[in-house]
């Protein structure tokens, strides 16, 4: 039987609080400031610090989790809980220091930067800028490896929207999955209509089997049993004479 929820929190090993969430879309604790998603400006979060991070939940639910800062008057800001606001106000995305401390992390690598120059020259900076916030938006469901991944291959081709970068981060994650699985030729394709060839979904999943050991199975044991049949009339079983 599962614990109850209030059980739990009597388990809680770090300093409990609610806290409101302010403008700038923070809490502030100890003199130190972490970044929530934006959704919960202005709403009453619970926050649990521990000695080395913080973690805030909205009602049950993790919204946040950052490292502790240890000296006064920090941030920890995550540039992801920035985005939507974002998206309205692109012109303040340079400038702003979630995208510093993403920079610092490795978060936001040279290729997003890259990326996102080339996209301003082609589209101008309130659009280039939207189109780059959208690529930030594809790391909440996609490997980042993938999306920066996809982001340079973008760029190389001179694909410089949000949907070109999808897609070729989406091919670099089955081309991770494939790297796992037997070659294209190792199963025959089979011919569909309007002469193109595929490969089977299911034949390629059963080829990463390992090998079966096992012997056939053999229906032998119930041979005996066809020496019984039933009258047409009566329906009752007789034994039919060996041969």
């Amino acid at each position: 039987m599962p614990l109850r929820t209030e059980a739990l929190r009597e388990f809680e090993t770090g300093l409990v609080s609610s806290l409101r969430v302010n403008r700038y879309s923070q809490v502030s604790v100890r003199t130190n400031h972490y970044s929530v998603p934006v959704r919960l400006i202005g709403r009453m979060v619970r926050v649990v610090l521990h000695a080395s991070e913080l973690v805030v939940y909205d009602a049950h639910k993790e919204v946040a989790r950052h490292e502790r800062l240890i000296a006064k008057d920090g941030s920890r800001l995550e540039l992801d809980h920035y985005l939507e606001a974002l998206v309205r106000k692109p012109g303040a995305l340079p400038g702003a220091t979630a995208l510093d401390q993403a920079r610092s992390a490795g978060k936001f690598t040279p290729v997003h930067d890259a990326w996102w120059q080339a996209a301003c020259t082609a589209h101008g900076d309130v659009e280039g800028t939207r189109a780059l916030i959208s690529v930030l938006l594809l790391h909440r469901h996609m490997v980042h490896e993938h999306v920066v991944a996809g982001i340079a291959t973008a760029l190389r081709a001179g694909a410089l929207t949000a949907d070109a970068v999808a897609l070729e981060a989406r091919k670099w994650g089955e081309a991770d999955q494939g790297a796992e699985q037997p070659a294209d030729q190792d199963i025959p394709p089979r011919r569909v209509d309007g002469g193109a060839t595929v490969t089977s979904l299911t034949e390629r999943r059963l080829a990463a089997l390992p090998p079966d050991p096992r012997p056939l199975p053999s229906v032998a044991a119930y041979d005996q049993l066809l020496r019984f049949r039933r009258r047409p009339a009566d329906g009752q079983a007789y034994q039919e004479e060996a041969p």
